[in-house]
């Protein structure tokens, strides 16, 4: 789809929370507003020390208006309390704000949003890190961590180790909780403790700093 005439994200000139919150509901910067039912801004403490960044909402989210709440939200809470981080100390927040899916009868599948539709939607992302200032930020899949440190990241080779950035004093990845929940039966644990440990790691930076 062309990008000729889409208006610029909307971010107001001297973003708050609350003002972001407001303003994204009228983003016409791509086309994923016009199937989804509202945009979904990050939630959290407003000077976290940590901020978590996925994709995009999900089904639930899309319908709730809040980040994370869905499957792969229950099972990023099942993470965070393993590695002892409490979710209300964190900032949640998805690279993209509006919910990108294909019909199938009354579901709504998933489908991974176009490069040109996370640029831009950066805006809003750039916002809430600047209003945030986190000390660390940790990427939730590729899609965030591409978006944000290049696309050369891979979260194979790249996960659990500290990227050169200035985004925040501790930058890192890991993988996305959905990615746990598509694994084989025979396969979910060893990558739920995969990722426990990258969000440990990132506790114990916090706690030494």
């Amino acid at each position: 789809m062309s990008t000729v005439d889409l208006p610029p994200a909307p971010v107001p000139a001297r973003p708050s929370l609350k003002s972001l919150h407001e303003a994204v509901h009228d983003c016409r910067a791509c086309d994923l507003w016009q199937g989804a039912t509202q945009a979904v801004m990050g939630e959290g403490a407003r000077h976290a020390h940590l901020m978590l960044v996925g994709e995009q909402p999900g089904d639930r989210e899309d319908i709730e208006g809040h980040p994370f709440v869905g499957p792969a939200g229950r099972v990023l809470d099942q993470g965070l309390e393993q590695a002892g981080i409490a979710r209300d100390d964190v900032y949640i927040t998805n690279a993209v704000k509006h919910f990108r899916y294909k019909a199938r009868g009354r579901r709504r599948i998933h489908q991974k949003p176009d490069r040109w539709q996370v640029a831009a939607c950066f805006p809003w992302l750039e916002a809430e890190i600047k209003v945030v200032q986190p000390a660390a930020l940790v990427c939730l899949g590729a899609t965030a961590a591409q978006q944000l440190l290049g696309s050369h990241i891979r979260i194979g080779k790249d996960r659990g180790r500290p990227v050169d950035s200035d985004l925040a004093e501790l930058v890192t990845l890991t993988t996305h909780p959905s990615a746990i929940l598509r694994a084989d039966d025979e396969d979910r644990d060893d990558a739920m403790a995969q990722f426990v440990d990258d969000l440990k790691r990132v506790a114990g930076w916090l706690s030494a700093r």
